[in-house]
């Protein structure tokens, strides 16, 4: 009867939501947390024995201290050789950092860590510890990336413990998990990628990074809906979260950063995937921007700003005349909750009747873009298409609308304009607040603070 009390207590059955990570005693259709639904799986529960150990703090007990007389230092950056990278990550990485990047399959996670761990062998010591490909295959993909592999120390592991008596052995200075859903840890029955695996794999290491230094680079899987597979909770304990974006079919790769305690959010790299690896594009605008051989309907080249690099995008816009009763409204890159928004205040201040038509835009090379400054140039584009009449060449606009009709200015709107003359254009359609004090050269500036102006400034033209 005391074994088999013993063996209840060791093997306690919970089933744990995979969306939120709450855990529940009995299985339900709905999880009662966050009301995802079919999200709860069965794991089960480690003793309090096992778990006593791995929840120690990770710095020693500490009297109460004011904050003004904690003495903070500057963080020591190591710059990982590829400058695109390291501008994601606000300069290169810090010791004892948490990265978490997540991406499509095959969008090219492996090949960048694996070249960043080439060039950081030369100035430090590292690990790529590999548990989705053999100790081959990742030799096989560095003969074909021409990679150095001179001091890459691999470790082709999927156990935790093992993973981290390595870790001690060797005491690297950066380290590399492909991938964090394969890892296991024999303290949990549950299977690799589980819920309780995922999180239990990643809080162990990163309370081994935080405590040893070591800098640390976990590649995430992601879901059909393209986010971070896994508890949630994840995100939360490392330090920066990274994704890679970009099409499989297209040669060129974006990584852009959302979570960041060590630098700038939203900060965004542009690569081309080649035959040897992945390089960093300087120019990433000349990627945005279509070259027509002359104007064309629909098209309009906005200013954006991903973290610190101001970009040129194209935006296009195609209006049809609808041929069911509910047209569509359809956009690629940009929020499409806005665009529903944006037509109807180009009905209500400018007088444009779009109810019958098509709607479709589209943000040229796969960029995403978020900020709610491209507003005045799917207006445009949109508008321009409806006439089919051009904009004027050389022409870049930003600014925010407003549901009453106005157009609010846009954060570093110097900097944009700089770009955009750096780059040839020659006229700013801006808002009124964004205007310069001072003339930029080779640029025309058109300040407007309504909708309405905007588009009658176009109809004169």
């Amino acid at each position: 009867m005391a074994t088999s009390a013993r063996a209840a207590r060791k093997a306690k059955v919970v089933f744990v939501c995979t969306e939120c990570g709450a855990d529940t005693p009995k299985w339900a259709g709905k999880c009662p947390a966050c009301g995802a639904w079919n999200s709860l799986q069965e794991t089960v529960e480690a003793t309090p024995a096992a778990t006593s150990h791995r929840y120690a703090s990770l710095a020693g007990s500490s009297p109460v201290q004011s904050l003004s007389d904690v003495q903070a230092r500057e963080m020591t950056r190591v710059p990982t050789g590829i400058g695109e990278f390291d501008r994601v990550l606000g300069g290169g990485l810090v010791e004892g950092g948490v990265i978490l990047i997540g991406g499509d399959p095959g969008v090219g996670k492996s090949t960048l860590l694996l070249q960043a761990m080439a060039a950081l062998a030369q100035q430090t010591k590292v690990l790529y510890v590999t548990g989705e490909e053999s100790a081959e295959q990742v030799a096989l993909r560095a003969r074909r990336l021409g990679v150095p592999t001179e001091g890459v120390d691999l470790l082709a592991e999927i156990r935790l413990e093992s993973i981290n008596q390595a870790l001690l052995t060797h005491k690297p200075s950066v380290v590399v998990i492909d991938s964090i859903q394969t890892v296991y840890s024999d303290q949990l029955t549950a299977a690799p990628g589980s819920v309780s695996q995922v999180r239990e794999c990643a809080a162990q290491l990163t309370r081994l990074a935080k405590q040893s230094g070591t800098s640390m680079i976990f590649i995430g899987h992601v879901t059909k809906d393209g986010t971070l597979a896994g508890p949630r909770v994840l995100e939360h304990i490392v330090d920066t979260v990274l994704y890679f974006e970009g099409d499989t079919h297209s040669s060129f790769r974006m990584v852009r950063a959302f979570k960041n305690r060590f630098g700038a959010v939203n900060e965004l790299g542009v690569f081309a995937m080649t035959e040897k690896g992945l390089k960093g594009v300087s120019n990433p605008s000349a990627l945005f921007l279509s070259q027509h051989s002359q104007t064309v309907a629909g098209s309009c080249v906005m200013a954006t700003q991903e973290g610190t690099r101001p970009l040129l995008v194209e935006i296009q816009a195609l209006v049809d005349t609808a041929h069911v009763p509910n047209p569509r409204r359809l956009s690629v890159g940009l929020e499409s909750s806005r665009l529903a928004m944006l037509l109807a205040v180009m009905h209500r201040h400018a007088g444009v009747v779009t109810y019958d038509q098509d709607v479709f835009v589209n943000a040229v090379g796969g960029v995403k873009i978020t900020e709610p400054a491209a507003d005045l140039a799917v207006l445009l584009a949109i508008l321009s298409s409806l006439n089919n009449r051009p904009l004027p060449r050389g022409l870049v606009v930003f600014g925010e609308i407003g549901l009453a009709g106005e157009i609010r200015p846009a954060p570093r709107g110097q900097e944009r304009l700089r770009e955009a003359a750096k780059l040839g254009f020659s006229i700013a359609l801006i808002p009124k607040s964004n205007a310069p004090r001072q003339a930029v050269e080779g640029l025309e500036i058109w300040a407007v603070d309504r909708v309405e102006d905007a588009v009658e400034r176009l109809r004169n033209l």
